[in-house]
């Protein structure tokens, strides 16, 4: 993999960032990224103030690479994240669900470079114009919140591409190094992967979570929950009551009864499999054993080029 305009922004060695998914991406994962070559993200969104501080000190501590946080700015207390993070002198920050509009400029203020996760081309002109440094483009195989339009990555990826010059990184199904070559072959400069880290020994998710994964077929997941936020999630007793319900014409607060309180953090961190709101990505059908992030970089660099050369024999 060759430098670009992806790992020169953020000081990298492969075009390679990890997801900042809640209750996965702790110290741990982030770390292991970024010492590997990548970029490793903290996953802000389901941290309390206190221990994202907690989580960024252990990250001064675990690598000396570049790293950075993922803020989804729905967060309840996110003007008071903001200021950890600049307080904190964290260089690099990912946000997304909602405009980065309001804090793009005062980020960059402090020397922050930051990227925004849009779901289609018009939401990646308003990143133009509201001066982020790049752009992630994620197609609807992500695991979960996704974009309303439903845009697959392979169609996504193309029509941001034309619609901005910004530095472009693709998300949403992307498990291997061929699909890798695949995204920049349509436009991208890197790519953002959350479902493969997630299955790894450093991510924070509980064994059930990870065991239950790496038992899924193609298929295995559904966007659902579309009358609250659009969400991938793994077919399970949850996924069918709210299935039941929305046929039945259920409204939103009737949705939000049966999903109860804290349902990713039980069915992600706590480990209930059956009861528990279960966020992957498509391609975790794929994954069939959990193994250490190292190896799952070397693995994505190998394919990458192997692809790469397959093709250019071609």
């Amino acid at each position: 993999m060759k430098q670009n305009r992806i790992t020169t922004l953020f000081g990298i060695e492969k075009p390679v960032i990890q997801g900042g998914m809640v209750w996965i991406s702790g110290w741990r994962l982030a770390a292991a990224v970024s010492n590997a070559g990548g970029l490793g993200l903290l996953g802000a969104g389901s941290m309390h103030p206190e221990t994202l501080i907690e989580h960024i000190h252990k990250m001064k501590e675990a690598t000396d690479k570049p790293w950075g946080i993922n803020v989804p700015l729905m967060y309840p207390e996110i003007d008071r994240l903001i200021q950890i993070i600049i307080d904190e002198g964290v260089k690099i920050v990912f946000t997304s669900a909602g405009s980065p509009k309001k804090y793009t400029a005062r980020l960059h203020e402090a020397g922050i470079k930051v990227a925004h996760v849009v779901s289609s081309s018009k939401f990646a002109r308003k990143c133009e114009e509201a001066g982020v440094d790049a752009v992630v483009a994620e197609g609807f195989e992500a695991g979960g919140h996704n974009g309303r339009e439903e845009t697959t990555t392979m169609a996504l990826i193309p029509q941001v591409r034309k619609a901005t010059s910004l530095p472009l990184i693709a998300a949403g199904g992307i498990g291997s190094g061929e699909a890798i070559l695949a995204a920049m072959a349509l436009g991208a400069e890197g790519v953002q992967i959350g479902t493969l880290f997630a299955l790894t020994e450093e991510s924070s998710a509980s064994e059930a979570f990870k065991e239950r994964c790496t038992q899924l077929e193609e298929g295995d997941t559904m966007l659902t929950l579309k009358l609250i936020s659009p969400t991938r999630m793994v077919k399970n007793d949850l996924y069918c009551r709210i299935m039941q319900a929305e046929s039945e014409g259920a409204a939103v607060e009737d949705l939000r009864r049966i999903l109860g309180q804290a349902a990713s953090k039980r069915g992600i961190f706590e480990g209930d499999i059956d009861n528990g709101e279960l966020e992957i990505g498509q391609i975790a059908s794929a994954v069939k054993q959990i193994r250490p992030v190292s190896e799952v970089m070397r693995q994505l660099t190998e394919e990458f080029e192997e692809a790469k050369k397959r093709i250019e024999d071609l």
